[in-house]
């Protein structure tokens, strides 16, 4: 690079392409919403650069020199070619990535999303990996903020603005049992708060169901409580305790294990599943991608709330 390219200012271009446009400083000046002085004093600056006057007067109208006519057009197209890069998205080829998007799951979700997922990532973008993480509710904005998270799939959150989100599906509750237990063949509220039961607590937390029956004085018999909802499938699966779990994942269980599943036998509200991500992270292509893929996986596996 010679000493002129390196003093040049690219600045001063848009100053020169405006003067030849609008014939003066003044003009120049209201289309690039600069003061006349500073317009004044660009323009100096490109004739000490160039060494040539760029523009004589005549008249109200500063006409172009030689040189500037000669220039024109590569100035105009370069500063044509910087303003539309700066407009213009790159065409993302997922094929192309070699990326890993870590995400925030549950064990159930995880379940449900990740073969869809992975089946389409193989396909569209091979050298994508894909990392899932457990997470506390209360961790995930700092998280998702520092970019040790891309992407978190949980119920309703409690996070600042800078974490944007999107409902994704809302889901229901169901109860799984052996195919072969009494109540199999009709379960009924009473029934089900004498039955025993294992609950889910990955984390150490409050069961979120028992809170919320104990909210409205309704409480079960837990003789059981395990880290991961496989395990408690299982376990239902072989003895008589009941396990109330997403429709979604009963459904999906049924289909390895040998369990029944009926709807729960109390009212409960459906739940929303929503998406997390931070706003920094919005408009990158790639990421907007898998945010997509992650979404339509979501969709696919949670089945509609009504009926069993």
């Amino acid at each position: 690079m010679d000493r002129l390219e390196q003093r040049i200012d690219l600045n001063l271009f848009r100053v020169l392409h405006a003067i030849h446009a609008y014939g003066g400083v003044s003009a120049a000046a209201r289309a690039l919403h600069l003061t006349q002085p500073a317009v004044t004093h660009a323009l100096r600056r490109l004739r000490d650069l160039l060494g040539d006057p760029l523009f004589v007067r005549q008249g109200n109208r500063l006409l172009p020199t030689a040189k500037t006519r000669a220039m024109m057009p590569s100035v105009r197209a370069h500063l044509e070619g910087l303003h539309a890069s700066l407009h213009t998205q790159p065409q993302l080829e997922p094929a192309q990535l070699e990326l890993q998007f870590t995400v925030g799951f549950r064990d159930i979700l995880e379940s449900i999303a990740l073969p869809a997922l992975l089946a389409r990532i193989g396909r569209e973008a091979p050298r994508v990996r894909v990392a899932s993480h457990r997470i506390a509710a209360g961790e995930v904005e700092r998280e998702l903020r520092a970019g040790t998270l891309d992407l978190v799939v949980d119920r309703p959150l409690s996070a600042g603005p800078q974490i944007l989100r999107r409902r994704l599906a809302d889901e229901s509750l169901a109860v799984v049992m052996r195919q072969a237990h009494p109540l199999a063949a009709a379960l009924r509220r009473g029934d089900y708060l004498a039955a025993r039961h294992v609950a889910v607590s990955a984390l150490g937390e409050p069961n979120a169901l028992d809170l919320l029956l104990g909210q409205s004085g309704i409480f079960r018999q837990v003789q059981l409580v395990c880290q991961h909802y496989f395990s408690a499938c299982q376990i239902a699966a072989a003895t008589d305790l009941l396990l109330t779990v997403p429709r979604s994942y009963a459904l999906h269980l049924a289909a390895l294990l040998p369990i029944a599943v009926r709807p729960l036998p109390i009212h409960l509200k459906s739940f929303p599943i929503l998406a997390y991500w931070h706003e920094s992270t919005d408009a990158d292509p790639a990421h907007a991608w898998f945010r997509q893929c992650v979404i339509e996986a979501i969709g696919a596996g949670v089945a509609p709330a009504d009926g069993v």
